[in-house]
């Protein structure tokens, strides 16, 4: 892990990434975030199961809508040991409405906005935007990071196929 400098692109525009840069082999870091409720979750609590943890800058925008909604269509054919998790900066409440608005019940939405510890913890966090960076983070039984994408322009979707392979591999 290292703090390297990193960055990608905001239609166009370079922003950069704070925080520890994960990659495929090391443990993923454990966070507290919250729920819908405002209860505390940490990353540890799904401990046991395979994680996609699927990072977004907001619920509220076009590509985010769209990838939520894919990985929610995605989540009624994968294995049942398999989470997906989607974060963002969102306010629980903004994301809780979402959820309800889109039909969105697969997928479990996890703010961020309290501290900003898993933006940094997964090296993911834009301090120019205070929002998080697209990315997408799996995750095995043992907590060990299977395999990380972070998209290079925010207004791309991630790729889907990538990340599926990557699901099989440790299914």
């Amino acid at each position: 892990m290292g703090t390297d400098e990193r960055s990608i692109t905001w239609r166009g525009s370079t922003v950069h990434l704070s925080g520890n840069e994960i990659k495929a082999g090391d443990k993923a870091p454990d966070c507290e975030l919250l729920a819908n409720d405002l209860t505390p979750v940490r990353l540890s609590s799904y401990q046991g199961k395979i994680r996609i943890i699927s990072s977004i800058p907001s619920l509220d925008t076009p590509v985010c809508d769209m990838e939520t909604r894919k990985f929610n269509d995605m989540a009624a054919k994968m294995h049942p040991d398999t989470v997906i998790l989607t974060v963002s900066m969102d306010l629980p409440f903004a994301q809780k409405r979402w959820c309800g608005a889109a039909g969105v019940d697969k997928v479990v939405t996890l703010s961020d906005h309290r501290s900003g510890e898993f933006g940094r913890a997964y090296g993911v966090m834009i301090d120019e935007r205070r929002l998080l960076a697209r990315a997408v983070f799996l995750v095995d039984r043992e907590g060990r990071v299977q395999y990380e994408q972070v998209v290079g322009e925010i207004a791309d979707e991630p790729d889907y196929e990538a990340i599926l392979k990557a699901l099989e591999k440790i299914v």
